[in-house]
């Protein structure tokens, strides 16, 4: 048995878990938030047997789109709306999935 730790954009989020209980596998959602543009994602738990990993990551990869984002840098602080600050285009979106081991699964 595996643990399927995926963790999409909030804008994704809703598509991926859709089409993960159309195929009638069990998601946990968690809001967490990215560490490098803080922006708001979604923390998704999938408890799946072996077999089951390669159709959750591929459905994860079909409804996780990259696109890209135009940021403020942090030399824009302070400057209001003018628009001589720097910005940084950056790629959000898609996922990134982990796959974990589980000894036993209990559920009540």
């Amino acid at each position: 048995m595996k643990l399927v730790i995926a963790i999409v954009n909030n804008d994704d989020s809703a598509i991926v878990v859709s089409e993960l209980t159309h195929e009638n596998f069990i998601v946990t959602r968690l809001s967490t938030t990215g560490g490098f543009l803080m922006v708001g994602n979604t923390t998704l738990l999938i408890g799946a047997e072996d077999k089951d990993v390669p159709r959750i990551k591929e459905i994860i990869r079909k409804f996780s789109d990259t696109r890209k984002c135009v940021k403020p840098t942090s030399s824009t602080l302070g400057r209001g709306l003018s628009n001589n600050g720097l910005e940084l285009n950056v790629s959000v979106g898609g996922a990134i999935i982990f796959v974990l081991g589980v000894d036993e699964m209990e559920k009540f």
